[in-house]
């Protein structure tokens, strides 16, 4: 019987020393020229054949097993965030403003490692394993980017997987939901305009400021009186920008922010909402309101089988841990964009360790993980695509 979790124990050195030189090194989206040399050279002296530029800065192997089968999909992502590291660790980054806060290094050098092991398995394989390292993700559309290249073509995959890092549990948890798992994100910019003039006699201005004001009490609604309880959504209003002088009402002030959503027709309810209440109230201030609505990634849907199936291989790998089926966050991921022609699972991998202060929260200057959480990621998605491919 094969022993996955053994075997990347045995690779842990390998999978911790990529992962520290990645957290070194960070590089934002489409910039990874770095991170994907290193990622095509590993690949390339395993025997694989690989392709470079996927996406501007995206990486792709095959691997062939040794009877024809399915075609799977494996998506690790590499990019870093424009954040200024406050972790002290021994690996922080040496770049200035620059960090791996969400966990990419660790899935870049998960990535390799299930290679590795695949690789040395690649006998017992009946199919194909694409191994997709993607740009971008954050935000940028490193997975649009791919697919634009034709990541989900020549061979077209039957199934993908993904995962991540997850620092809101504790390391040795795994999280596989069937469904709804990340959700839908789309970005809103409202400028609102009135009519400028002196603070000391605002009756001969229109205030956008406090017309943006009314708009973000307002625009609260949508969540507690328009979406359904049972259902879930989030309107957030992040930044709101107008005015220079403690005593000048500025003629116009930009409000921005996201909005997140599961379901497509929740998501369609709150967009129309949003836009009647922006223009509305500001209707109602006797200011103009000038509404942009940006979609950046849609939902992530896992596929209920293949959930399933690698929810029975993770209680087979990983008898002890903890395995919940009901994770989830309003956060997005643009791996979306791939699950959204290939059926996939996109499962967490709990990384935190309260002890040694590893629990920073995603995309936090004081982020880092538990290195363990590593091996967990790279037997449990090796173990999926033997098992898939079996």
């Amino acid at each position: 019987m094969i022993d996955i979790k053994g075997e990347a124990q045995e690779l842990f050195p390998y999978t911790r020393d990529l992962r520290r030189d990645f957290h070194r090194h960070p590089e934002l989206g489409f910039q990874e020229v770095r991170t994907a040399g290193i990622v095509a050279r590993e690949l390339t002296e395993m025997g694989l054949e690989v392709s470079t530029g996927i996406g501007k800065t995206g990486v792709v192997a095959t691997l062939e097993g040794a009877r024809s089968g399915p075609v799977l999909l494996v998506r690790f992502d590499m990019d870093a965030l424009p954040i200024q590291e406050e972790t002290g660790a021994e690996y922080a980054s040496q770049t200035p403003g620059v960090m791996h806060a969400c966990g990419h290094d660790g899935h870049t050098a998960i990535g390799l490692t299930v290679a590795k092991i695949l690789d040395a398995h690649k006998d017992d394989l009946g199919g194909t394993v694409k191994l997709v390292f993607q740009p971008a993700e954050e935000g940028l559309g490193g997975a649009e980017a791919m697919v634009a290249d034709g990541v989900l073509q020549q061979p077209k995959p039957e199934r993908s997987l993904s995962l991540h890092l997850w620092n809101d549990k504790p390391s040795g948890w795994i999280g596989i939901t069937p469904g709804p798992v990340m959700s839908a994100s789309d970005r809103f910019s409202v400028k609102i305009t009135g009519r400028g003039g002196h603070g000391a006699a605002p009756h001969l201005s229109i205030d956008p400021i406090v017309a943006g004001a009314q708009v973000i009490s307002a625009l609260q609604n949508i969540v507690s009186r328009n979406v359904d309880p049972l259902e879930s959504a989030v309107v957030t209003a992040t930044s709101m920008v107008g005015g220079e002088a403690f005593n000048v009402i500025p003629e116009s002030v930009e409000l921005r922010g996201t909005i997140r959503t599961f379901k497509p027709e929740i998501r369609d309810m709150v967009l129309e909402r949003f836009t009647e209440i922006a223009t509305g109230v500001s209707s109602a201030m006797g200011c103009q309101a000038e509404v942009e609505l940006k979609s950046i990634t849609p939902a992530v849907l896992n596929d209920p089988v293949l959930s399933e199936q690698v929810y029975e291989v993770a209680k087979s790998v990983f008898p002890q841990a903890e395995i919940s089926t009901v994770e989830r966050t309003m956060g997005s991921e643009d791996m979306a964009f791939m699950m959204a022609d290939i059926p996939g699972c996109y499962f967490f991998i709990g990384s935190a360790d309260h002890e040694r202060g590893l629990d920073a929260g995603h995309h936090h200057p004081k982020f880092d993980f538990n290195e363990d959480a590593l091996t967990t990621g790279a037997a449990l998605m090796a173990s999926v695509v033997l098992e898939f491919l079996k």
